[in-house]
């Protein structure tokens, strides 16, 4: 459905919405809304263009809003009409939320309802919207940057009718790792980050240790009346793997402490800053199913928390370095944090659900015959090369550009040039 359009300048947006079923193998069951932003440039916008379906990060966050023609947009408008899908659970899509899960009741319909915003179910809207909007003979190419990649892979097992071409930007993911391998390699990685974290910035070593001991001897409390632990503290890990990782980090360290009374505290400036480096809160699908991304067949149980036992490095007991965490989902976040503490039982069934259907299917993505390329980033903390290697290697027609020039946010830092690389490569290899 169109609803509106806005111009802004070098810009024309149209808004669209789509009810689609939320359980995608029971078309006449209950529904949500799908929501989708188009774009294009105003000197375009008569002209019937190709679209390119841009599949954002996540999990659980939705499309960006834009608001010029710069990074990637702009190299993608020169050629396309843009469509930025909200997936299900975020933006301007059917919320899922603490405060909108609380309708269905117990915790057990809550997981059986959130099992239906994985990776399957936002390719069947993407292709419900495909073929309402452009009818079943015209196909989108698409763009997955992280997460989105992840849904990208799942599209050519699940529907290559569907599409012209489908770019990966840091995000092809591993075809039937089990989680447990994924977070043993993640931290690896993790690891490796703090060694160079520390390298740049030695003198944080005993400032961050100093902030673990007064998180562990004091009752601090966030803005929003959680206590900061000293867990919870090593999250800010997570900005690591983006280029300007270390730095928000160490600046953020640098204030942690103020002169009051006959000593130093933690800051509120410092308190604030770091509530507001985490939307575990507002898009809590991030962490429901943060695990469940990699569940084919199989129960996580909470792999990190179980993996990191294997890492000693990373206990925060203040006794030596402290090791930041990454993008790892713990079950202790699900009573430490108010704003997932009502959703603790769902996320717990889901953890131990065992039934997760297949993602990916090394025989079809073999026989492949949709021109693909992927931008795999060397050194990237979040998805692991040597897993983005395998998987390229068993995608027939896939190109990959393997480079150490970008962290993992090289299509937000650098878009223009990501993108038209990857055209380039889709070109050559149709």
């Amino acid at each position: 459905m169109n609803e509106a359009t806005h111009r802004i300048p070098g810009l024309v947006l149209t808004d669209h919405t789509f009810e689609v079923p939320l359980d995608p193998t029971f078309p006449g069951g209950e529904t949500v809304t799908v929501f989708a932003r188009e774009v294009v440039t105003p000197d375009r916008e008569a002209d019937d263009l190709p679209y390119l379906l841009f599949l954002q990060g996540g999990p659980g966050f939705p499309a960006t809003r834009p608001l010029r023609a710069s990074g990637w947009l702009k190299r993608a408008l020169q050629e396309f009409r843009v469509l930025l899908l909200d997936q299900r659970g975020t933006g301007r899509s059917t919320p899922v939320t603490a405060q909108t899960l609380a309708r269905l009741g117990d915790p057990r319909a809550q997981a059986d309802y959130l099992a239906h915003f994985r990776a399957d179910a936002i390719v069947s809207d993407a292709e419900w919207i495909r073929r309402t909007l452009l009818g079943d003979g015209r196909r989108f190419t698409i763009l997955g940057q992280s997460y989105g990649g992840f849904c990208a892979l799942h599209y050519l097992c699940a529907a290559p009718e569907g599409l012209d071409g489908a770019l990966f930007t840091g995000g092809l993911p591993p075809i039937d790792a089990p989680a447990d391998a994924v977070y043993r390699a993640t931290y690896e990685r993790v690891a490796d980050r703090n060694r160079r974290y520390y390298e740049r910035y030695p003198e944080d070593e005993s400032l961050a240790r100093r902030i673990v001991e007064a998180l562990r001897e004091n009752d601090v409390r966030l803005p929003n009346g959680d206590r900061l632990t000293p867990r919870r503290f090593q999250q800010l890990g997570i900005a690591f793997g983006m280029s300007d990782g270390f730095e928000r980090v160490h600046y953020l360290l640098e204030e942690a402490f103020v002169r009051a009374g006959p000593g130093q505290q933690i800051g509120t400036g410092f308190l604030h800053a770091f509530e507001r480096a985490f939307a575990f809160d507002t898009n809590p699908i991030y962490a429901i199913l943060h695990e469940a991304i990699y569940a084919q067949g199989e129960a996580t149980r909470w792999a990190a928390q179980r993996v990191r036992a294997e890492y000693p490095q990373f206990a925060a007991d203040g006794a030596s370095r402290v090791h930041f965490t990454g993008e790892m989902v713990y079950p202790w976040m699900f009573e430490e944090m108010r704003g997932l503490r009502p959703l603790r039982e769902a996320a717990e069934l889901l953890a131990q659900r065992e039934d997760w259907p297949t993602l990916y299917d090394r025989g079809t993505l073999s026989k492949n015959t949709v021109p693909c390329a992927a931008a795999i980033y060397h050194d990237d903390m979040y998805v692991d090369r040597r897993f983005s290697l395998d998987t390229a290697d068993a995608v027939a027609t896939l190109r990959p550009w393997i480079t150490n020039e970008y962290d993992h946010n090289g299509l937000r830092l650098d878009g223009e040039r990501v993108l038209g690389r990857l055209l380039d490569l889709l070109r050559s290899n149709a």
